[in-house]
């Protein structure tokens, strides 16, 4: 039994959320498409699906997107777990329907995100500030939660900051699974999207040092909920 996790590039790693499913004994199988890893066959013994962010955009020349977009489809059929970041989220909402393009001026470094009323009373968002600091590093976004899917974040310049469909899919725009130094990797790894968002590595770094220990403890927070309420668990007894 295994996570399946899209990994896009070396600087969007799982993070806090794989730190916390190994905690809790998942055994996480990463999945590097973007350098010939092949898309699981199937989904016999997988307990969950997890996309990462990537410079990657949907619609993009790279053959094995549409191949990920088809497995994240299959899986939320399934009502398997599934959980999207950034890139991810943009994923999971075009296998779901969602209009997913460009945004007129990208989104980087540290933003307010506002649950929506449907987010207060999310148990996978329990705990989480109803207005809170989150990164972000996207060009692109989605424009419209799916078809049947329900807004559970916003924030100013990004409409759809999370959203949640069917009963155990779950799409966060925002990076709440990076640590300091992946923070500072993504956004060295990303000026051109820095730039056109009107900021910079040295910026973003500033606004961690006054957002970034609510950010780490939130995302703790969200990572633990992931964890033991969107994954079903098999107990099982041994001798």
């Amino acid at each position: 039994m295994a996570i399946i996790v899209f990994q896009h590039s070396d600087s969007n790693r799982p993070g806090r959320l794989g730190l916390t499913l190994r905690d809790q004994a998942f055994r996480l199988d990463v999945r590097r498409l973007d350098k010939g890893d092949p898309v699981p066959g199937d989904y016999d013994g997988v307990d969950g699906v997890i996309a990462l962010g990537g410079p990657q955009n949907v619609g993009g020349k790279e053959h094995w997107l549409q191949k990920e977009i088809e497995y994240l489809r299959g899986a939320h059929e399934r009502a398997l777990p599934v959980v999207g970041v950034c890139l991810g989220h943009q994923l999971l909402g075009a296998a779901l329907g969602a209009e997913v393009g460009p945004m007129e001026k990208p989104e980087s470094g540290m933003s307010p995100v506002d649950l929506t009323v449907a987010g207060q009373t999310d148990t996978v968002l329990a705990g989480i500030a109803w207005r809170s600091h989150q990164f972000q590093s996207h060009g692109y976004e989605v424009k419209s939660v799916p078809p049947d899917g329900v807004l559970l974040a916003t924030s100013a310049r990004c409409k759809v900051q999370c959203f949640r469909a069917g009963l155990r899919t779950y799409g966060f725009q925002y990076h709440f699974e990076a640590d300091r130094s992946m923070i500072g990797e993504i956004a060295g790894a990303e000026r051109d999207i820095c730039a056109r968002a009107g900021t910079n590595a040295e910026e973003i770094s500033r606004q961690c040092d006054r957002h970034y220990e609510s950010f780490a403890r939130l995302g703790d927070r969200l990572c633990l909920n992931i964890a033991t309420y969107l994954i079903p668990r098999v107990a099982t007894m041994v001798g």
